[in-house]
């Protein structure tokens, strides 16, 4: 909106009425310069509306500064708390090993209708909803490494009822109005209490009623008793509860014989496959950024192999640069194998060893006249291989026949791979 301010596309001089949604977000600290700038290209006549569900007392000094004459609207009388009456809590005292088993029985509770699985990070969003799907659940994801259109793909799978477990992080505890949210599970203790009213507001709307379940690991105890505190809720110290306890399956109305995984007879959602990815230009950082920046085709394969791929002469950059060209770096290609298929030649077509450069076939090439390479000497450079076992001329010495040269034991040369292309023959190792 300030880019078209800016750019004289969007005119706000005749703006009567400012709504900020979720205010206490939009006046923080990262929103208020923005939303001053705004502000100040407002008339100074107008209405202004703030709406949240949490609105803390410096926010509302705050607030004061851009109204006249405020008037501070509750939706609920001052006596009651501020959790909406008809949200059932329940609070356990969970292992992290065990939450998943824990979780996959919760989602199989009696009368559960949709879910919202909170998570504090996106990697373990992403984890546990692999990890429903895998158990036979309708689950899906929503979190900042996702694309736009895969985060609209979840909620409307969610909203239509394909998917019937929505694993999301904060991202989705503010705005999101879902229909019949029957379920909202903290699989990991919310940062603090206002955190904590977004999440668990997401079901018992519109006067309906809904289960709120947190589970609480060890480590985090002493986040959530102050969320208690600030609450003033009675749950600082939640039972010990394992994915087997009795008091789960009761308190949650599980039935007795559930296990881990959802039997097959229950898998009637279509799931997220049947929702289709809208391409809004903006693919996230998901599982697939890597094939996407290396490339899919015959290009990206080259470039991960070293060039393997590639045809002679025209190979994708990487390693093929050094494995797929000839003597001097141009094209070119090796005798055809048996099975009649050329390969492309190999660049590094001989090797220099102790006693002087050897050829393919065997024989000793030796140096130039001032010790330099053969090709000062005016002798052709054929194509040159390490020297293998005794199957070869000349293999019992680093310079050739048996007792010229140095009587010394060959240094043995390791090759990626282990193979020496010779006309197709595989060199055996020198002990």
């Amino acid at each position: 909106m300030l880019d078209l301010a800016n750019q004289g596309r969007l005119r706000l001089g005749s703006v009567s009425v400012l709504v900020l949604d979720e205010a206490d977000e939009m006046l923080d600290l990262g929103f208020l310069p923005d939303i001053e700038r705004i502000i100040a290209r407002l008339p100074e006549q107008r209405q202004t509306m703030l709406f949240s569900a949490t609105m803390p007392g410096p926010i509302v000094a705050l607030a004061r500064r851009f109204m006249r004459q405020p008037v501070h609207i509750r939706a609920e009388a001052h006596h009651e708390s501020t959790i909406v009456p008809t949200t059932e809590q329940f609070v356990y005292r969970a292992h992290a090993l065990d939450k998943v088993a824990m979780l996959a029985r919760i989602l199989q509770a009696r009368d559960r209708g949709l879910t919202m699985i909170f998570c504090r990070t996106k990697r373990t969003a992403q984890k546990v909803a692999d990890e429903m799907a895998d158990r036979g659940f309708a689950a899906a994801a929503v979190h900042g490494d996702l694309g736009q259109g895969a985060r609209e793909q979840a909620l409307r799978a969610f909203r239509s009822g394909k998917v019937d477990a929505l694993v999301a992080t904060d991202v989705a505890a503010r705005g999101l109005d879902v229909e019949d949210v029957t379920h909202v599970i903290n699989y990991q203790c919310p940062e603090d209490e206002k955190v904590y009213l977004h999440r668990i507001g997401r079901t018992a709307r519109a006067g309906k009623s809904g289960t709120a379940i947190t589970l609480v690991d060890w480590d985090e105890l002493p986040r959530w008793r102050s969320i208690c505190d600030a609450l003033s809720l009675p749950f600082h110290e939640p039972a010990e509860t394992y994915s087997t306890s009795e008091h789960l399956f009761i308190d949650l109305d599980i039935p007795p014989e559930t296990g881990e995984t959802l039997p097959k007879s229950q898998r009637v959602r279509a799931g997220l496959a049947a929702e289709e990815v809208e391409d809004l230009g903006e693919t996230g950082r998901g599982p697939g950024r890597w094939r996407a920046r290396a490339g899919t085709g015959e290009a990206g394969r080259g470039r991960r192999r070293g060039g393997r791929d590639g045809a002679a002469g025209s190979e994708p950059a990487g390693r093929g640069r050094q494995r797929g060209a000839g003597v001097d770096g141009a094209g070119g290609s090796e005798p055809a194998e048996p099975g009649g298929a050329e390969r492309p030649r190999r660049r590094r077509a001989r090797q220099r060893t102790r006693g002087g450069l050897r050829a393919a076939d065997g024989s000793d090439v030796g140096a130039g006249p001032d010790g330099g390479p053969p090709e000062a000497a005016g002798i052709a450079a054929a194509p040159l291989v390490a020297g293998g076992g005794g199957a070869e001329p000349g293999a019992g010495s680093v310079d050739g026949p048996a007792g010229e040269g140095t009587t010394g034991q060959r240094r043995r040369r390791h090759r990626r791979g282990g193979r020496h292309r010779a006309g197709g023959t595989t060199n055996p190792p020198t002990d």
